[in-house]
């Protein structure tokens, strides 16, 4: 068994949340440590396309963004944690910006769009790979920091230590590890891989998405809410079978495109909140106004044919190189669509600083809950990783040195 001990802070993931939770804490001076299941780069940040929040717009506020958090929520989720989403959501993307994410900019400013449930245009993008950029330049601020970083350990166990934690891994090559820091950030993500798979169903996530750090972490003590509260991206792809499981972007809907049933009929609000939209396309199924893919899969039509070409190209690129690749042009024939299990709105109960019930450990990105009750609107959990990440990174280096 090896066994390493000395560090501050001890971060488990290595999504936006955890990369940005590392490098905060190593920026306010504590010795870090970060421990991934299987590489860096293998997360469901990296995966995420359509953007993040701010309300950078003349029209917008960071009050009527939580206004819009807490409508999509249907009142469930802590108007104290809202605060802190929408209220550091600007610093946030400045933050990102001097790490080197460059987001798409149209006549001076962001190219700002309206999501699902949103009351303004307020998600910026980099592309349709925004998830990608921002994990990019953390994962290469983490790389070019002090902190160590240690690859293939799946942590198993979780108990207090003198003065601080001590973390249990089972490490890919069959040994053990332990590691001790005086705190510890959990952020390791939700279970809809995992979950998908038990219902034999798709899913959009990584397949390191399981769910199992949260389980250990009830183990040891700390609270939960809302863990009932899977999400379902609207639109996963449903045909050809490549794309199966593909969360389609938000964004389609942002720059045009609607949901059309068999009839070729508009059947809700495509920019409504993620569970309306993801419940009607179930609903119009079951009502037998659906169509199915040539293997016998439900669908509804997304027409994208209806977002100008000049929009995709700039906003959609990736979206457009994968199903073309699979000889269907977005642009000039609807896709198929039905809803993929996609996110874990529940979690770890946290106050405003993303510690848990138990003092000394930290949650921040998905296994956290509370930010968006029962109900995520898109473009926050890129968010939400970004800002928890900051303060739970802040917040544990500075218990560390008390």
């Amino acid at each position: 068994m090896r066994s390493d001990a000395g560090f501050d802070v001890l971060v488990i993931g290595s999504g936006a949340a955890g990369l940005a939770a590392a490098v905060s804490a190593e920026r306010a001076g504590a010795r870090v440590a970060l421990a991934t299941k299987s590489s860096v780069q293998a997360n469901n940040s990296s995966k995420a396309q359509g953007g993040i929040q701010a309300s950078f717009g003349e029209d917008d506020s960071p009050d009527l963004h939580a206004e819009d958090v807490i409508r999509s929520s249907h009142d469930t989720a802590n108007p104290a944690l809202v605060a802190v989403l929408t209220g550091d959501a600007q610093s946030a993307i400045h933050w990102l910006e001097e790490l080197g994410c460059a987001f798409t900019r149209d006549n001076g400013g962001y190219r700002l769009a309206r999501c699902g449930g949103a009351s303004r245009k307020r998600l910026l993008q980099v592309g349709d790979r925004t998830g990608h950029a921002i994990t990019k330049v953390l994962r290469e601020a983490h790389e070019g920091s002090s902190a160590s970083t240690f690859t293939d350990h799946a942590l198993a166990v979780l108990e207090p230590a003198e003065p601080g934690w001590r973390a249990s891994f089972e490490v890919k090559d069959g040994s053990t590890s332990t590691i001790e820091a005086a705190t510890v950030v959990l952020a390791a993500g939700g279970r809809c891989y995992a979950e998908a798979a038990e219902r034999h169903e798709l899913s959009t996530n990584h397949p390191n998405a399981t769910g199992e750090v949260t389980k250990i972490a009830l183990v040891a003590g700390a609270e939960a809410r809302d863990l009932d509260a899977l999400q379902y991206h609207p639109n996963g792809g449903a045909w050809p079978p490549t794309m199966q499981g593909y969360s389609i972007p938000e964004t389609t809907r942002a720059y045009g495109a609607v949901l059309l049933n068999a009839e070729r009929e508009e059947f809700t609000d495509s920019l409504g909140p993620r569970d309306v939209v993801s419940q009607a396309i179930f609903d119009e199924v079951v009502s037998g106004r659906g169509v199915e893919t040539e293997d016998g899969r439900p669908a509804v039509y997304l027409d994208t044919t209806r977002i100008p070409e000049a929009d995709a190209d700039i906003s959609l690129p990736y979206m457009l190189r994968r199903y073309r690749g699979a000889g269907i042009d977005p642009l000039t024939e609807p896709l198929l669509t039905y809803p993929v299990l996609h996110y874990q709105n529940g979690g770890l109960v946290i106050d405003e600083n993303a510690e848990t019930t138990l003092e000394g450990v930290y949650a921040c990105g998905e296994i956290a809950g509370g930010t968006h009750g029962r109900n995520r609107m898109m473009g926050n959990s890129l968010l939400e990783c970004v800002v928890f990440g900051r303060r739970a990174g802040r917040a544990a280096s500075e218990k560390a040195s008390t």
